[in-house]
């Protein structure tokens, strides 16, 4: 029996080129959690987290004096066990947010250190249902200054160029839903009617009408899906606009734990999961959550992290894409990790290194931290 001898943990935060708005905030750099578990055999596994702007201490924090003891000295192999106890230390401290987080990254550290040991790539370790390569959209169409409807077009018909058949931009900065219809139209008229186009508005809006007089300019435009219309507490604007558009909604990037995104499916508050493993609860939780959405038939398109993602579509019959981040103009974290994966022909072709086929790169660790391994 191999036994976890360590986890460690640190923060980073690696700033952006240029600043990046969403529907509601402009962001200047992004901050992450990481995690190294290593068995006494010797072989680690890696994990990691998207923690926002400020979240890196809490994460840390969460990880070494509530976490890690429930970890040290288990068994490698009783995941499912150690999730269980990590899950019932954390009930007062959080539920969501950095500590499930917190969680999710240790979660997946013990699944790559485990299909490492067994020397398989994650996804056929956890069972694969394609192999080679896996579907993905090209995601970006943020809000730069200056940028205009034009200039959208062209970001998004460089994707296509490159071989990409679905791309996602940002939708819900503006107040005016001309001006915001007009951004949409412009990319939809350049890259023709057969490209998948998903719009993500980050939460823009707060209450069904305002959010029917934007998509309602959208529905023209033929859009895949509407992504987080609202928060993420707000299940029943959710359910109304479900009914009232014919635009798919999507939504789960933010959620955690199995019995929301149930809730999310009871109420018809999505025809789409965007189940984050970094955020849901890892990888032990994103299987639950698709085996519960499959019973449904509703399929996931996870949210972020194409390097954990592209196994977990992978090895998952009812997930669709993987969000595929093509720079690091937004998603940063590829200048952490050692390799990158390659994109042919709108897919992502998956590796044969054991594990998550990434290490951290010491150096650029070591540069961003905001708080050193321990």
């Amino acid at each position: 029996m191999t036994k976890i001898k360590s986890v460690r943990c640190c923060s980073v935060a690696v700033p952006l080129g240029v600043a990046t708005g969403f529907s509601s905030r402009v962001v200047t750099e992004r901050h992450y959690g990481l995690i190294e578990v290593e068995g006494d055999d010797g072989v680690r596994g890696l994990g990691f987290c998207y923690v926002g702007s400020v979240g890196g201490q809490i994460f840390v924090e969460a990880v070494r004096r509530l976490l890690a003891p429930k970890v040290i000295g288990e068994d490698a192999h009783a995941v499912e066990g150690i999730w269980d106890r990590m899950y019932g230390e954390a009930l007062l401290q959080g539920r969501a947010g950095t500590v499930m987080r917190a969680i999710s990254a240790i979660d997946i550290a013990l699944w790559d250190r485990n299909a490492r040991a067994a020397k398989l790539p994650l996804y056929k370790y956890l069972g694969a249902f394609r192999t080679g390569r896996v579907p993905a959209y090209a995601s970006g169409g943020y809000y730069v200054e200056g940028k205009t409807p034009e200039h959208l077009a062209d970001e998004m018909e460089a994707f296509v160029a490159q071989g990409f058949t679905a791309v996602k931009i940002k939708v819900g900065r503006y107040a005016d839903p001309d001006e915001e219809g007009a951004r949409v139209a412009a990319v939809r008229r350049r890259i023709g009617p057969r490209i998948a186009l998903m719009l993500d508005a980050n939460n823009a809006w707060r209450d069904a009408p305002t959010a029917m007089d934007f998509v309602r300019r959208y529905e023209a435009c033929d859009p895949y899906f509407i992504e987080e219309p609202f928060g993420p507490d707000d299940i029943e604007n959710h359910a109304r606009l479900a009914k009232l558009t014919r635009v798919p909604v999507a939504t789960g990037e933010i959620e955690a734990g199995r019995w929301r995104f149930k809730e999310l499916l009871d109420k018809g508050g999505a025809s789409i999961l965007q189940t984050d493993a970094c955020v849901c609860g890892g990888i032990t939780e994103f299987r639950r959550i698709a085996a519960t959405a499959a019973s449904y038939g509703v399929n996931l398109c996870p949210h972020w992290f194409h390097d954990l993602h592209a196994h977990l579509v992978a090895s998952t019959p009812n997930a669709q894409y993987v969000e595929f981040f093509p720079t690091d103009s937004v998603l940063n974290f590829r200048n952490l990790v050692d390799t990158q994966l390659v994109a042919k022909d709108g897919y992502l072709l998956l590796t044969e290194r054991p594990g998550l086929g990434f290490d951290f790169l010491a150096d650029a660790v070591r540069r961003f931290a905001t708080s050193p391994w321990s």
